[in-house]
């Protein structure tokens, strides 16, 4: 069994994860390493980000690791928020966040957007990058209680639901997320 240490404090997450690698390999979070630094998010993109996490862990603790990031990326609004979503209107306020994007898109057709989700893995020191990319609009107003961050205003390509409406289960399906993990699951299934 390899270690390979996914740079996130989220059980959720990590659970999922090991869930879909199976026994080949044993996903650690950065509470397992014993790593307790705030890593920062200073990149201008999301592969930058990304591989500041994982980077940061390979160079420190001399462990694989994979680290990803995600943005909510708005055509009318030049690709705002992007790599700052989860801060957008200055907090890490999801509600906040969403009522700024709402404001700023108030009186615009063009509600074209994509969530896209970029995972840097290094192993042995060489890094990989997998991307997941949902297409989809955005809503005028919110609809539905579940998800998170903008999901209650994203409606994707090919439903009538947004994010926030979907059961955990389908949304995890179609998502940028899983698009993304189900490529870094493919390439380790390789190794």
């Amino acid at each position: 069994m390899i270690n390979l240490v996914f740079a996130t404090n989220n059980p959720n997450k990590q659970q999922e994860v090991q869930a879909k690698v199976g026994m080949a390999f044993k996903i650690l979070s950065l509470a397992d390493i014993n790593c307790n630094e705030d890593i920062a998010e200073t990149g201008a993109t999301l592969n930058e980000n990304a591989a500041i996490k994982s980077r940061y862990v390979f160079d420190n603790y001399q462990l694989n690791c994979f680290g990803d990031d995600t943005g909510l990326e708005i055509e009318a609004l030049n690709n705002q928020p992007g790599v700052y979503s989860a801060r957008y209107s200055g907090t890490r306020d999801s509600e906040k966040n969403i009522d700024l994007v709402l404001q700023k898109l108030a009186g615009i057709t063009n509600r074209n957007a994509r969530f896209r989700t970029v995972i840097s893995l290094i192993i042995n020191g060489n890094e990989h990058v997998f991307e997941g990319i949902v297409n989809g609009t955005i809503r005028n107003a919110r609809s539905g209680t579940g998800g998170f961050g903008y999901d209650a205003i994203f409606e994707p390509n090919g439903y009538t639901i947004t994010f926030a409406e979907m059961p955990l289960e389908e949304k995890n399906k179609i998502s940028h997320r899983g698009i993304a993990m189900q490529k870094l699951i493919t390439f380790l299934q390789q190794l």
